[in-house]
């Protein structure tokens, strides 16, 4: 039997390079896929970051702040004082959203009592409502009984601040509206009949709390019999 010839160089160059070729299509390829799923891994970690970043940021979807104001800006003018006539206004000062209707994730009450030189300092109705285009804040009062509701729609803090600015009552350590202290006149707040220090504005609102705030001289205040809680109707 003749012996085969071998095969031309030619034709051995040639397969030689598509092989190459191959080799490299396949390393490209893998190349490819692995860089692909990086693209893939980096939009889902960024998607994740975004979400984190609005859960975490100044204020959920829900237009309420995941951080509350803890200082309260409004009247510099002595009691009485009405509930603002822009209910929106005074809200969004606040820092706080109009919503269409009172919100279910979080339903508390805090019961709020103000005394100046001795005297009640009634809380107004409609405080955070604006009733001619029916939209509300989560943080607002429906009568003068002092109760605030705060009806959320996420569960986030409250404070004494954000219901302030709505009442359009200015406040810190130092005064409550034009009622300012001095060698005489002391302002306290507190919190279940025991007295808080700092600004009263930063106090964060729970449920069922009795929050009084006193102003007047020591004999003034000596007459205020500071509650300890309050009488709460059933359902509240």
């Amino acid at each position: 039997m003749p012996a085969q010839s071998p095969e031309p160089s030619g034709r051995k160059a040639h397969l030689a390079a598509i092989r190459a070729a191959e080799v490299r299509h396949a390393r490209t390829r893998r190349w490819l896929v692995r860089g692909l799923v990086v693209l893939v891994v980096l939009a889902v970690v960024g998607a994740i970051a975004v979400v984190i970043a609005e859960n975490q940021g100044s204020s959920a979807p829900s237009g309420v702040p995941a951080q509350p104001r803890t200082t309260a800006e409004g009247r510099t003018t002595p009691p009485p004082w009405d509930a603002p006539a822009d209910a929106a206004a005074a809200v969004k000062a606040a820092g706080l959203p109009m919503l269409g209707a009172e919100g279910t994730a979080l339903h508390i009450h805090t019961h709020l009592d103000v005394y100046a030189d001795g005297q009640p300092v009634t809380v107004p109705a409609l405080v955070g409502i604006d009733e001619s285009a029916q939209r509300i804040s989560p943080l607002h009062t429906h009568d003068t009984s002092g109760v605030v509701h705060i009806e959320s729609p996420v569960t986030a803090d409250f404070t004494l601040g954000q219901f302030l600015t709505e009442w359009q009552v200015s406040a810190s350590a130092d005064h409550l509206g034009g009622l300012r202290t001095d060698a005489t006149h002391t302002l306290t707040a507190y919190v279940d009949g025991k007295a808080v220090g700092g600004d009263p504005a930063a106090i964060v609102l729970h449920a069922h709390d009795e929050i009084a705030l006193v102003y007047g001289t020591a004999a003034e205040n000596a007459a205020v019999k500071v509650p300890s809680g309050y009488d709460w109707p059933s359902g509240l």
